[in-house]
């Protein structure tokens, strides 16, 4: 049994990561911003017990090691860290240059680096000095993004930060494997979540599916199966990767 903190669980990816967790036997704290409502379904949806609630704003450094803290109480320890929680793309950060005003545009850019980056960043060296003091072996696995690589015209600060992720977590690789510490990223394309269901199911659909080869789109328990795996001690060697999770929609060389 192992002890994690999933940030941004409480729906999407965040949840089937927190569930693909469960039901191994691993205890979770279930990370969410402001929707407890949603975080709480996600906690009633895993398997097993000792599993707990933690609430944090990750543009908030003092947040950030308040939920650290929660986690650890709760848990007795964390020894997996996914790093789910993002600024994600919809109507609301979309900030095209053409089509959006200057404030807006600084405002969108700094809370996609201070949440999708910077809180990403505190979480990791907070679990990995955890993990040092303790003298225990662990795993950071961090939800980037095919857009880090193919781009995001209508959603830069999202593809900045998402590359940017990547690059900080093969850093991190480095600095944390002679301490056991693991840190890989997977980099989905389009996945088929709750607040995609609307776009899937409107005028955009056929072309969201038609991205990928196989016809469809992903799925969160795809992403989950793969996260699941790279956190596992099995995948250690892998430390340093970024998997892309896309059907073949990008290909990169």
């Amino acid at each position: 049994m192992r002890r994690v903190l999933v940030t941004g669980a409480s729906r999407g990816i965040g949840r089937a990561v927190s569930i693909a967790f469960a039901e191994r036997g691993d205890r979770v704290a279930v990370h969410y911003g402001r929707d407890i409502d949603a975080a709480r379904e996600t906690l009633r949806r895993l398997p097993g017990d000792g599993h707990a609630l933690a609430s944090a704003d990750l543009a908030d450094p003092d947040e950030t090691q308040r939920v650290i803290d929660t986690a650890v109480d709760a848990l007795g320890g964390i020894d997996v860290l996914v790093n789910n929680a993002a600024v994600a793309t919809s109507d609301a950060t979309r900030h095209a240059v053409p089509s959006v005003e200057y404030e807006q545009w600084q405002q969108i850019w700094r809370k996609s680096i201070d949440v999708n980056l910077i809180g990403a960043a505190n979480l990791t060296y907070l679990v990995a000095r955890h993990l040092i003091d303790r003298g225990a072996p662990g795993a950071i696995v961090n939800i980037g993004s095919r857009g880090a690589f193919r781009g995001e015209p209508d959603f830069p600060a999202y593809a900045a930060s998402k590359a940017a992720l990547h690059a900080f977590g093969q850093s991190m690789a480095i600095t944390l494997a002679p301490h056991d510490i693991a840190v890989t990223s997977v980099a989905p394309g389009f996945i088929g979540t709750e607040r995609q269901a609307t776009r899937l199911a409107g005028a955009e659909g056929d072309g969201l599916r038609a991205q990928s080869p196989f016809g469809r789109i992903g799925t969160p328990e795809e992403v989950a199966a793969a996260v699941v795996f790279l956190a596992s001690p099995e995948a250690v060697w892998a430390s340093g990767t970024i998997l892309d999770l896309n059907g073949a929609s990008h290909l990169r060389t």
